[in-house]
Order: C-alpha cells, then structure tokens, then sequence
C-alpha cells in the first residue's frame, strides 16, 4: 500500500511539473491578468532609473504591456546574453553595441527592422548616420539608435592661465596642440600637457580617419592599419611621450589619464562624450574647464559609437517589442534623456536641449563633430581583432616595438581574423 501510495504522489507531481514547464514555456512574458511582459536587457546603473522612467511613461499609455527591466552588469552582461542566444531565451529588447551588431545580426538573432521603419514612416534621417550605418549589416537594420558619442578636446583654463597659454579653439591644428602643450607642461609640478592615451576610440580612431586613413575597409574585410596614414596618425601620439608632454604608459597604469586630469595634472586630454557628467561632477575641475573640436591634422573626422535598441528574433511579443522601441526613439523619449544629461540622445532635434544640460561649457562641440563623423570599425567578430590592438598598441606606448613593428603586426593579425570570418 505505501508502495502504491509513493507512485501516486510521484505521478501526481510529475504531472504538475509537467504542466507548469508547459505553462512557462507557451506562456513566457505573458502575466494572469493578460498583460503582455516584455523583457528589457541593458547595463548601465546610472541610465537604469532614466529607462524605468521611460517604461513607466509607456505602460501609463498601454496598459496591457509591463517592461520588465534586467541590469547586468557589463562585465557579465556580453557572457549572459551570449548563454542566453544559445539557449534561445534572449530578453526581448536589449542594447547592442557596434561590436557585437554584425556577429548578432548575421547569426539571426536579432529582428530586421528596415520592413516596420518603412510601414510606420520612421524618419532615420533624425539620427546620426554614422550610426544608421554602424548598426545596417548586409544592407539590413538591426537596430534603433538610443545614443551616440564622439571624442572632443578637454582642457583645464586654470592651468591655461597660470601659464598665459590661449585657450584652444576650433581652428586649432595638431601642431597648435603640441605647441600649448610644450608650454603647459611643467615637470616640477608634475604637469603634463597632455595624455597620450594607448586608446582606440579616444585616441588614434580618430586620429588614424584624420590623418586621411581608416580602420578597416568599408566591406570589413581588410585592415588599414598598414598604412602611411595610419603610420602617421599614430606616430604623433608617440612623439608626445617621446617629448615628455604626456605620462609615460607606466605613469598611466598608475593613475589614468582621465583620473590624471580630474586631479589637475594633465592640462588637455582627448576624452568622449561619456565623460560630461564624471568631468562636471568632479568639485576640483568641474568650474574650470570646457572643451572644443579636436583639432585639424589633414582632414576632419571623428569616429562615431552609440548604442541601439535591438529585438530578439526569438521574442514570443514581437509587434509590442516593436512599439516599444519605436517609442524609445521618439522624440519625446529622447527628451528625457537630453534632460537627464548621462548621454547624447540620438534624435538630432533634441540635442539643444542636452547641450543646455551643462551650459558653462561647449557641449556643442561633440554635435558640431556629426558633420565630419566616420563610422565606428566593427565586422563580425570585432572582440577577436580588438585583443590585437590592444596587445600591440601598449608594446608600441611602452616603446617596446616601434610603431612601424606594431601597425605591420596589427594588421598582419587583424586581416587573418577578417579573413577567417569571410
């Protein structure tokens, strides 16, 4: 009898096991009282409440949908998402970044959108097109552009006139930036001009495009790193340090240049949009400083990143995923993150209002950079080439291989990666 009994319970269990697997397997994102739930992936703490604020705007207007907001932190968030493809079981919306949009994209992860902008008669010539460009793979758009940024030139006025040096502008060439920066250094204080950064994005992605050369080739299938162009718009990062106007590499794993210039120790240093808030919340140098175009060396250009709203194919709640992120790129949502002040929203009729945001300084000299912006380098698996450059530009920082060495090898490396993904 108490044999019988046992296999009784155990069916019964099984079969609400059963049921229940059903249930969250048919049913996911779906509550009891009809609403539809829609999962959001992002990373950032500080953007987290600006996004619930966001959500909360769109479920007071639908109510039958709930956003359900899910931070990962980014050291792990790449790593869940990546499980979370594979065990198809992606959050329905999440952001995607340029390195990681083709290797998503051109797995069929992620919702062609080109098909529901034309339905709806989205206007994307309210964004940036270097980022229209930097998240269309194959001639197909995956993504609706949140926010963008782009790399200026900070300075420190306080050092400026201590040393009777003119502030920069937006004539300033190169050559202009090296001259103040002879004169601003100062080595019994342990000033430095400037930061030479061992940086891709804040450093020699824009200067490489400036110096009239390019990252990788417009198909993504070729390095340009083995170039005259890319030779010189990296050797003048190293003759700064050679000179003694920048912290040397070591000086700069010991504290980095942005923490460098919070404390008044560098006088300019090349620094991106994400940084406005860290700089003007800083009480050392938040009512001394500004900033300005990064200055001429051939031509002008400035490499332009931002993130975007992707839709996973997988998402059982395709059609109000879609609604949701076409509200995300409405002018009105984009309002609030102008007022916010954490990023640069990606609508452009908005962007009086984020640069007001800080009005003591020149925010207009990121938007004044859309006009020459260049798209941000990625292919399909971006992560593996990036591990080269990174290795290579701090040999060449270090001085340990020349710049030539370094460039030859990058680009030995990069275009056997490139080719492999082909």
């Amino acid at each position: 009898m108490k044999i019988k009994r046992s296999l009784s319970i155990l069916l019964v269990v099984m079969m609400l096991i059963t049921v229940v697997a059903g249930c969250s397997k048919n049913d996911a994102g779906n509550s009891t009282d009809g609403k539809v739930t829609l999962t959001f992936g992002l990373w950032d703490k500080y953007q987290e409440p600006i996004m619930r604020e966001l959500a909360d705007m769109y479920e007071a207007k639908n109510e039958n949908i709930k956003i359900d907001i899910q931070l990962t932190p980014y050291g792990q968030y790449w790593t869940k998402l990546e499980t979370a493809a594979t065990g198809e079981v992606l959050p329905d919306i999440f952001w995607i970044n340029g390195p990681n949009i083709v290797k998503y994209a051109a797995n069929d992860m992620l919702v062609p959108l080109d098909e529901l902008v034309e339905s709806n008669n989205i206007d994307l010539s309210v964004y940036p097109e270097g980022l229209i460009d930097l998240y269309t793979v194959e001639g197909k758009l995956y993504g609706i552009p949140k926010d963008w940024d782009l790399t200026a030139l900070w300075y420190n006025k306080k050092l400026f006139d201590e040393k009777g040096v003119e502030y920069p502008n937006e004539n300033w060439t190169w050559d202009d930036m090296v001259e103040a920066a002879r004169k601003l250094t100062d080595k019994e204080k342990g000033i430095y001009g400037i930061a030479s950064r061992p940086d891709t994005q804040e450093g020699i992605y824009d200067t490489i495009p400036q110096a009239g050369g390019y990252i990788i080739s417009e198909d993504r299938k070729t390095s340009g790193y083995d170039t005259k162009e890319a030779l010189e718009g990296t050797k003048i990062w190293i003759d700064l340090l050679e000179e003694g106007l920048s912290p040397t590499l070591e000086e700069q794993a010991d504290t980095n240049a942005i923490e460098l210039f919070k404390g008044e120790k560098v006088a300019m240093v090349y620094a991106a949009s994400w940084n406005v808030p860290v700089f003007m919340e800083n009480e050392i140098i938040k009512d001394h400083i500004d900033l300005t175009v990064m200055p001429l060396i051939k031509e002008r250009a400035a490499t332009i990143h931002g993130l975007s709203n992707a839709i996973a194919a997988n998402s059982k709640h395709k059609d109000e995923a879609w609604d949701f992120v076409k509200f995300l790129g409405s002018k009105e949502a984009n309002e609030v993150w102008a007022k916010s002040g954490a990023v640069i929203p990606a609508h452009k009729e908005v962007l009086d209002i984020w640069e007001s945001s800080y009005p003591d300084i020149n925010l207009k000299a990121f938007v004044d950079e859309l006009d020459y912006a260049v798209m941000y380098p990625v292919s399909m698996n971006t992560s593996k080439w990036n591990d080269v450059e990174t290795e290579y530009i701090k040999q060449m920082w270090n001085r340990g291989i020349t710049v030539e060495e370094g460039l030859k090898k990058i680009a030995e490396l990069m275009n056997e990666a490139l080719t492999k993904e082909q």
